[in-house]
């Protein structure tokens, strides 16, 4: 065998164990991040993808392109504005899983709205208050590592695109702010989103 035929052999052996090593990052998962995502939601998370930008997708079902473009689209927005506010920590697609889980309800009034039931807990009493548990469009799940939860959605991907952008926000005060992330991370207490203009 000959210098040159050995190091395309090294060559090729490399690319294909690279090759073969992408799919199992893609499925990688911090195993109490998802049992938490699936204790809250009571759902399975059986498939894992990536958005077309690099962020880590778990889903009941294999998400849409639509709903994968409209995650990047309100991580890309979440960035922009935490760059405006001069926060830099935490701002790569490949930062942040997404778990998609099944819509506890579709509708908020006539208002096409997926949302997910969680326990009312601080909200207990409040207007929000639906019998012991709230509907809310997004949750996060994990500051380190950063995972949120909303729901699927088959229609108004604007709106994924906000519910991304707005569960992102607590993430990248959390790990550029804590001042301002202790002041907004309880919407019980008052206060919505957007937090960053």
């Amino acid at each position: 065998m000959t210098i040159g035929m050995t190091s395309m052999y090294r060559t090729i052996f490399l690319l294909s164990t690279l090759l073969t090593s992408l799919p199992a990052a893609a499925t990688a998962q911090n195993p109490s991040v998802l049992r938490q995502a699936e204790r809250v939601t009571g759902d399975r998370f059986a498939v894992a993808t990536r958005t077309p930008r690099g962020a880590n997708i778990f889903a009941v079902r294999t998400p849409s392109t639509a709903m994968l473009n409209a995650i990047d689209n309100g991580l890309t927005d979440l960035f922009a504005v935490a760059r405006r506010n001069g926060y830099r920590n935490r701002l790569n697609y490949s930062d942040y899983s997404i778990f998609i889980a099944n819509a506890d309800r579709t509708r908020n009034g006539p208002t096409y709205s997926p949302d997910i039931a969680v326990g009312a807990a601080q909200y207990a009493g409040s207007v929000y208050d639906a019998g012991g548990y709230v509907h809310a469009a997004g949750m996060v799940i994990a500051r380190n590592p950063m995972a949120f939860v909303i729901a699927e959605h088959t229609a108004d991907y604007p709106r994924v695109s906000n519910v991304v952008r707005y569960e992102g926000e607590h993430l990248v005060l959390y790990h550029n702010d804590r001042q301002r992330f202790a002041a907004t991370a309880d919407h019980s207490k008052g206060g919505g989103h957007p937090i960053l203009q």
